[in-house]
């Protein structure tokens, strides 16, 4: 055993001794389960993974790290990877699931591991909702400290990191600080939009809503309508109000026999829509789509909060995929050609889904507490994805890059939605800079230096410390 190897085992059987959860190694039994991820593509392969249990277990893996020199990783779900995370140590904060819900109050309280699914059951107890994304399977924090676009409430009441109270982090000095709009402000302003890069955050605060149900759900048209049914799309979400929002996806579906049988193997157009009215409005609301042809799938009803799920449909895990995500200024006629022609029923589209997201309302005002958020004022994101086995990485990143390159005339400076950048997405500082603005960036950088200076929280699309 060289030298190195008897330090790092040794390193490792002083962390084991620090902390309550389990210390592995790539050789030790556990491991690979401690490093999965949502997306195969995107592994982790960390020096060493530490299952943490608690706060003092962040604290000891952050000081470990800090005596050693050592970047460190954050996993909760995996379901957003930047970097591999080699030599690096990693923090599965998945075990650490407590969530409280304060009727009253009407907050909640979720600890780091926390997914949606556990926040919406149980503020659903009480007739409230979160603010959740379109999977319930994401994690909290994660979603959160991105922006967090909710495809329900988003239009009426901004990103869900405009309603959190108190976040707990323990940053690259090994402290816990409770951080709110009082006490610590820069740094409530940069962990809301600055995603992880300012230590590990272990428990969230944040306002719920009394929202039992919604009218919306899925509808499905032919993919062969692309060039009829995108130009009314863009003027009918141009004329909802901020109670409704709306995206649109080209969708090429696989031959599963989950899937229904209409949609098996199908070139199809998914529009999603939510609105918080009544049923009688709504089916006013979305009767112009529904006048565009016979659906082959209409699940648009009045639903319970707990189905938000149903909107989006999320792509099932652990299937290899590769993403790309940019923002539009304008749906002009020029940018839906270009959008048919990109992935119409002429082209050769290998891509799963190329969607479109309407934004607007709330989503471009700022909020009574300002935050980090990059994304305000964007009208449209187009977020793309394909999947395929690992060895086609070449067809699918290159077709990624041909939506990205020809949407790019149309792009807004830059700036991109920071919770849908892909790992080959916003690698540089340069490129970092331009998703939030030279401004904000450069903020979010001098916070940065003052709170993590030697930048032990790099794991990730990086903002370096000024």
């Amino acid at each position: 055993m060289t030298d190195s190897a008897r330090s790092r085992e040794f390193d490792l059987a002083e962390l084991r001794e620090a902390v309550a959860g389990p210390v592995l190694r790539r050789s030790d039994v556990g491991y690979t389960n401690e490093v999965a991820v949502y997306n195969p593509v995107d592994f982790l392969a960390p020096v060493a993974a530490v299952g943490v249990t608690g706060v003092a277990d962040v604290q000891a893996v952050v000081r470990f790290a800090a005596k050693h020199d050592l970047p460190v990783a954050i996993r909760a779900t995996g379901h957003q990877v930047a970097l591999h995370a080699r030599g690096a140590l990693l923090i599965n904060t998945s075990r650490m699931d407590g969530v409280s819900v304060d009727e009253i109050g009407r907050i909640a309280r979720v600890e780091a591991g926390v997914r949606w699914s556990a926040v919406i059951d149980e503020a659903a107890r009480y007739g409230l909702a979160p603010m959740s994304g379109s999977s319930p399977d994401v994690g909290v924090v994660g979603y959160t400290l991105g922006g967090g676009q909710s495809p329900v409430l988003g239009r009426s009441l901004g990103w869900a990191a405009d309603h959190v109270r108190e976040i707990e982090v323990v940053t690259a000095d090994g402290e816990l600080r409770h951080v709110t709009a009082d006490r610590e402000p820069d740094l409530f302003w940069a962990l809301r939009g600055g995603k992880g890069n300012f230590g590990v955050v272990t428990a969230i605060t944040f306002d719920l809503f009394e929202v039992g149900t919604f009218y919306g759900g899925s509808m499905y048209l032919p993919g062969a309508r692309i060039a009829e049914v995108l130009p009314i799309w863009r003027t009918w979400a141009g004329t909802l109000p901020e109670q409704a929002t709306t995206s649109i996806a080209a969708e090429r579906t696989p031959a599963l026999p989950e899937l229904p049988r209409v949609l098996r193997n199908s070139f199809v157009l998914h529009v999603r829509f939510a609105f918080l009215g009544s049923a009688e409005a709504g089916e006013r609301l979305i009767a112009p789509i529904r006048a565009i042809a016979p659906a082959l799938i209409d699940g648009i009803q009045t639903r319970p909060y707990t189905e938000t799920a149903t909107i989006h449909l999320p792509r099932p895990a652990a299937t290899p995929y590769y993403s790309r995500t940019t923002t539009l200024s304008e749906l002009s006629d020029k940018v839906l050609d270009a959008l048919v022609e990109l992935t119409g029923p002429d082209s050769d589209c290998p891509l799963a889904m190329v969607e479109i997201r309407a934004l607007g309302g709330a989503l471009d005002r700022e909020p009574p507490v300002p935050n980090a958020v990059p994304t305000r004022g964007i009208p449209y994101v187009v977020n793309a994805f394909g999947v395929s086995d690992l060895d086609e990485e070449e067809l699918m990143d290159g077709y990624l890059d041909e939506v990205v390159d020809v949407l790019a005339p149309w792009a807004v400076d830059g700036r991109r939605t920071v919770n849908f950048l892909g790992s080959e997405e916003a690698v540089t500082r340069d490129q970092m800079r331009r998703v939030y603005g030279a401004q904000r960036y450069d903020r979010l950088a001098d916070i940065k230096r003052r709170f993590d200076p030697g930048n032990m929280f790099r794991i990730n699309h990086n903002i370096a410390p000024q």
